[in-house]
């Protein structure tokens, strides 16, 4: 496991910005670049160091701007797909897979629409689908966040701001896991859907390490992160051609598997496991099979998925394919 951080241009204004880097599991691996959630952090993926290791898989996550340790900038979909060819090209990656979970779905799309040559599969694990097109979407959102949203694309700055205020004491409550790893705030947004996930020690402890990481310096990376998925991706999912594959537990409660079967649809190229009893904490209990799914060899992703479809030790799921 190694930490580090490089330098890169910020494509917006053309200034240099410093990216926090980290690599687990097997370092001469096939590689993967992870996008965290929303909030999360470059740590996201390390409860599964010795999973990836056996599995033979390199896995490079890194924070976005103003999370963890990278250096704080406005957030956008094109942009950070951008920050992930900038770290491939630091890290001599010509193709790699990328995952997301949650609210890294949007970057790890935008990276394959924008990047098709190299990325060669996609992973999203409780994803959402574009708030513009995917019905019903608006609906859950409060009428500050219409105001947020009614913003964009001409002022992303003020649009970010209004999410801020208007959020404060859901964000306040989130910063209660930097200083204690029995944080209510783990139980309040997860206890319902994955009871027996942040029941575990290990489950819980994941998830506190990426969440303090994520707010260190605080939560202004999530009203960013609300811009560019809340607001339009600047691509069309119809871009990737990649085969992508999409995982989400039938209660999770944050993200409902109705936004997999939305991207399903949409997708060239796309399979849907939707695995019962499950909720929005998908990767902590199926790291294992994600990892197989994404880089082994090169066989079709239909191929894959009937290999991760086999001898999981849940319940069945239930699989689309488009």
């Amino acid at each position: 496991m190694t930490d580090s951080s490089i330098a890169i241009e910020d494509r917006a204004t053309g200034r240099p910005r410093s990216v926090a880097i980290h690599e687990c599991g097997d370092p001469s691996g096939a590689p993967l670049i992870h996008f965290h959630g929303t909030p999360g952090s470059r740590l996201e993926a390390d409860f599964g160091h010795e999973i990836a290791a056996r599995a033979g898989v390199r896995v490079i996550g890194f924070d976005r701007p103003g999370y963890g340790a990278s250096d704080a900038a406005p957030i956008s979909a094109v942009g950070i797909a951008h920050d992930a060819e900038s770290i491939a090209d630091h890290l001599g990656l010509e193709r790699f897979a990328v995952s997301a979970w949650s609210g890294g779905t949007a970057f790890a799309l935008a990276t394959a629409a924008v990047l098709p040559e190299r990325v060669s599969r996609v992973g999203i694990a409780g994803g959402l689908a574009p708030f513009d097109r995917m019905p019903g979407a608006h609906d859950s959102l409060s009428p500050n966040d219409l105001e947020a949203l009614a913003q964009l694309p001409a002022d992303p700055a003020r649009a970010a701001g209004l999410f801020r205020t208007g959020n404060a004491d859901t964000l306040g409550a989130m910063l209660s896991v930097r200083d204690d790893e029995a944080a209510p705030w783990i139980d309040w947004m997860f206890a319902s859907s994955d009871a027996e996930v942040v029941a575990r020690p290990e489950g819980r402890r994941a998830l506190a390490v990426n969440f303090r990481e994520a707010l260190r310096q605080g939560t202004d990376a999530i009203a960013w992160d609300n811009v560019a998925f809340v607001g339009p991706w600047g691509v069309q999912v119809e871009d990737v051609v990649a085969p992508v594959l999409l995982w989400y537990g039938d209660r999770d409660e944050m993200v409902p598997p109705t936004n997999g079967q939305w991207l399903a649809e949409h997708l060239a190229h796309a399979h849907l496991t939707v695995y019962p009893g499950e909720g929005h904490l998908v990767p902590l209990t199926h790291w294992a099979e994600i990892l197989r799914a994404l880089t082994v060899d090169h066989r079709p992703a239909e191929s894959l998925m009937e290999d991760q479809l086999r001898g999981t030790g849940h319940n069945d799921p239930v699989v689309f394919r488009n």
